[in-house]
């Protein structure tokens, strides 16, 4: 198992750049949402990929997930996870459809779902290629049939013995004193991490602050 390493300033640091990247989706997320939005990243947290594999799966049987993946100078891969509550009370608020959700999604409920996750993939995206100088991009997002594992192969399976970093974000707007939670998994191999934690000390010997490079 590669060992990964991260001190409090390092955390901090990544979830600050996450952080700038969401509050770049939320205007554009607003628009949809047609009403404020509010993004944050209130956890980071490295884990075993059993584990990862579990919550994934245990998330499989109750939510929607789409997934885009992460390509370029890192690999990774976002999935963010709608429930059924998640997904009646968008196509209300975002599509003023009030006819809530059957278990099948609509082509427009789809389609409202991809958007919502390229508007906020892409900015995470964006946001981290122009602080740490990366030549990244997203991948479009898409609603894999079947087990999930199999559509995250090039991370899983191809990496056997990394260690992922999986950030958890909560994504949060309010419509009518109303707010829907919706969570995501951003996700890289450790060869990504460590990378990403080299470009952070690398700064940090330079005594450049890192997030005014932007």
């Amino acid at each position: 198992m590669m060992e990964a390493h991260i001190s409090e300033l390092e955390r901090d640091i990544i979830k600050e750049i996450l952080n700038i990247g969401l509050a770049r989706a939320a205007d554009s997320f607003a628009a949809i949402a047609k009403d404020k939005v509010l993004l944050k990243v209130p956890d980071l947290k490295l884990i075993e990929i059993k584990e990862l594999l579990s919550l994934v799966s245990e998330y499989e049987s109750t939510h929607v997930i789409i997934q885009s993946d992460i390509k370029g100078d890192f690999n990774g891969a976002t999935l963010m996870l709608f429930s059924d509550d998640h997904i009646a009370r968008l196509t209300q608020v975002c599509l003023g459809d009030d006819s809530g959700y059957k278990g099948e999604l609509s082509v427009m409920q789809e389609s409202l779902l991809l958007e919502i996750s390229n508007i906020i993939t892409g900015a995470l995206v964006t946001q981290m290629a122009n602080i740490l100088k990366a030549n990244i991009y997203g991948s479009p997002p898409k609603a894999p049939k079947g087990y999930i594992a199999d559509s995250l192969k090039d991370i899983l399976v191809q990496h056997p013995l990394f260690q992922p970093l999986v950030f958890t974000v909560i994504t949060r707007f309010t419509h009518n004193y109303k707010s829907v939670e919706l969570p995501l998994l951003l996700f890289f191999d450790s060869k990504t991490f460590l990378n990403i934690i080299d470009i952070i000390r690398s700064f940090e010997l330079g005594k450049n602050n890192l997030l005014d490079a932007e």
